[in-house]
């Protein structure tokens, strides 16, 4: 298996990382990517995928370097230099987290849209695929991706929440989609749940997210409800009851779907 999206930067996980991440190899990920949401996050996303690189002597870790559009109204000519230069290493293989949220307008609509529309540039000048955020935006949000979809590269829908005309429409722009525990929410997911199989097996990502979006599928539940990698089986889980399918089987696409987007060179086809 592989984790899409996991913030292992986040505070929560200073205390305990070492043993986040020998329990998260211990479930069976072979390859996480950390996501990068400012210039912090991605510098440190880097700096902890290189010291694992240094160390480790199974798994792999990578990572994605952006700015989210809650931090958009940051950008500026340096955070587009240093954002290409972390993008120079083989280690980041993606440009992102970017898009745009119009639920929570932290930065402003026209920040967003700057700032997205210059990683976009990023990306086609790289060739990195794109690690896409999005919520209540979908509709500019594609008109944006669909002006350029033919000099970006490959992108995926990151933790998808939204409704089926929006997962018809990335779909038909060619992009993968990741899913969270959000599928697993009985409260919350049930919508998704329901249209998450519309998604071909050869488009399909697996993601936790952690420490947010903890699977309420999990049992025994944890004593925290920081999520951690290591509960990616329960997304699989899942999705394996959605698709009527084996859990097998989703974790093995899932996991060339990976590689095959962010050009991963991790272990052999499935």
């Amino acid at each position: 298996m592989i984790d899409i999206g996991v913030n292992l930067t986040h505070a929560s996980f200073e205390p305990d990382l070492d043993q986040v991440l020998q329990d998260a190899f211990g479930a069976g990920l072979e390859a996480m990517i950390l996501t990068g949401t400012d210039l912090d996050s991605s510098q440190a996303s880097l700096a902890l995928c290189q010291q694992f690189a240094a160390e480790a002597s199974h798994g792999a870790l990578y990572c994605t370097a952006g700015v989210h559009p809650h931090d958009a109204d940051h950008w500026d000519a340096e955070t587009a230099e240093t954002l290409r230069e972390l993008l120079a290493h083989p280690l980041v293989v993606a440009v992102g987290e970017t898009g745009l949220d119009f639920n929570r307008n932290f930065s402003s609509r026209e920040g967003q849209i700057e700032a997205f529309e210059h990683q976009l540039e990023l990306s086609a000048e790289t060739g990195k695929p794109l690690f896409l955020h999005e919520r209540d935006a979908w509709a500019e949000q594609s008109q944006i991706l669909r002006r350029c979809l033919d000099d970006i590269g490959q992108a995926v829908v990151h933790c998808f929440t939204g409704d089926l005309q929006a997962l018809e429409d990335y779909l038909d722009m060619g992009l993968y989609v990741g899913i969270t525990g959000w599928v697993c929410d009985e409260r919350r997911g049930t919508g998704l749940a329901e249209i998450v199989s519309r998604i071909p097996l050869d488009r399909l990502l697996i993601e936790t997210d952690a420490p947010f979006l903890l699977p309420r599928n999990i049992e025994p539940k944890p004593s925290t409800r920081r999520n951690e990698p290591a509960f990616l089986p329960w997304v699989v889980r899942k999705l394996a009851e959605c698709y009527q399918v084996s859990e097998f089987e989703i974790a093995a696409r899932t996991r060339d779907n990976a590689k095959r987007l962010f050009a991963l060179p991790v272990g052999s086809p499935g």
